[in-house]
């Protein structure tokens, strides 16, 4: 599963105007099977194109199936998109549908964060990129900005047996397996490209630190820059002093963060690291242009990450996420670019000295949101590195 592999062909595309034209094209090619995942699925111009290509493929014979987040999707969904796609023979199920019960369990904040698509086990896409539109961004500047991957060969065995854990998930807990039938994709992973990659899952079994390890691994002999794009940024211990270390022995380190408040404690309490993390010469630029939703990652131009995990307690100590870790200049360069690209033309560098200078007032309810954050973290009684 966490292994690299070889001979791999990896595609960056950049925000819904890249990524839902090349989904619906590989959805109109398919043949016999496509499996979609993901946390949001909207009924808006983007969730109704790519609800079109899927009903267009199960009308045609495609095995076309569906797993979206019952907490993500809720507000997106509508009754009248579900029900098109399922008249049309396409399996829609709902991961963990319950949300809205009034019992409260820790189990329920186990989200399905992770965006997966395969078709005919020959493709796949992973990213951050949810079925929704770069312009439906209630409350924030549009476009949302976020990438995702395109890939085939080697690493469709690793991303295909993902698919079929949680499938056989989903049967298990199932009150009729027979609506279920086993899913059918087998991944063709014949060498098809020169890159060096490997997939990465967090879950709540046997992979629950991959993503943040290989984050800690990648930084650690890191030599020349790191930067990383987060939307959500709330890191344990371990991650902040990693990258402390790095920028004093000479590493430059810039973290590309969401200036816009979305969750205003996560914002706030984001922000009571600031000090540590500039102190420590880390450099920290907010994104103000628009929503930012990235989850990237770039070391020294050869090392890079594109997934669903943000870099806070929700992705990496509870959510279902999924990465793709590419080991390639080209592409590394090319992500680089990207995240220099968003700096220049809608980042705003904190400045240390002011930030130092700032009221006590100020100070004291960033660090009244981490400390609830911090409460909060421990209620959901989760095992993880301290935070």
């Amino acid at each position: 599963m966490h292994t690299y592999s070889t001979g791999n062909s990896i595609a960056l595309l950049r925000n819904g105007t890249e990524y839902f034209p090349a989904l619906i094209a590989a959805i109109d090619t398919a043949v016999s099977t496509v499996y979609l995942e993901a946390y949001i699925f909207a009924d808006d111009a983007s969730g109704r194109a790519v609800a079109n290509a899927l009903v267009r493929a199960a009308l045609r014979g495609v095995d076309a199936r569906m797993v979206i987040d019952g907490f993500g999707t809720k507000p997106y969904l509508t009754p009248e998109l579900s029900d098109f796609l399922i008249r049309s023979g396409v399996v829609l199920l709902l991961y963990r549908a319950d949300v809205w019960s009034m019992r409260l369990r820790r189990d329920r904040l186990r989200r399905l964060h992770r965006k997966i698509v395969i078709v005919d086990g020959r493709t796949a896409f992973i990213g951050g990129i949810n079925v929704i539109d770069d312009m439906n961004t209630p409350g924030h500047t549009p476009p949302r900005i976020d990438f995702a991957v395109q890939v085939s060969g080697p690493i469709l065995m690793p991303i295909t047996a993902a698919a079929h854990r949680l499938w056989r998930v989903m049967r298990v807990v199932s009150l009729d397996r027979r609506k279920l039938p086993e899913l059918q994709a087998v991944a063709i992973a014949e060498a098809c490209g020169d890159t060096t990659a490997k997939f990465l899952v967090r879950d709540n079994f046997r992979y629950r630190r991959h993503i943040e390890t290989a984050y800690l691994a990648a930084i650690r002999v890191a030599k020349e820059d790191i930067t990383i794009a987060s939307a959500y940024f709330f890191p344990g211990v371990r991650f902040r002093r990693e990258l402390i270390e790095a920028a004093t022995r000479g590493v430059r380190v810039t973290l590309i963060l969401q200036a816009r408040v979305e969750y205003r404690l996560l914002h706030y309490a984001t922000k009571a690291l600031y000090g540590q993390l500039l102190a420590g010469g880390v450099r920290i630029v907010e994104f103000e242009r628009s929503f930012l939703h990235a989850k990237v990652g770039v070391v020294d131009g050869r090392w890079a990450t594109v997934g669903s995990s943000n870099i806070d307690p929700f992705s990496l100590l509870l959510a279902r996420e999924a990465n793709v870790v590419v080991r390639n200049a080209a592409f590394g360069r090319q992500l680089a670019d990207e995240l220099a690209t968003l700096e220049r033309t809608g980042g705003r560098a904190v400045d240390p000295n002011r930030w130092a200078q700032r009221g006590a007032l100020a100070r004291s309810l960033d660090w009244a949101a981490y400390g609830i954050a911090r409460a909060l973290i421990g209620l959901t009684g989760v095992r993880g590195p301290r935070w």
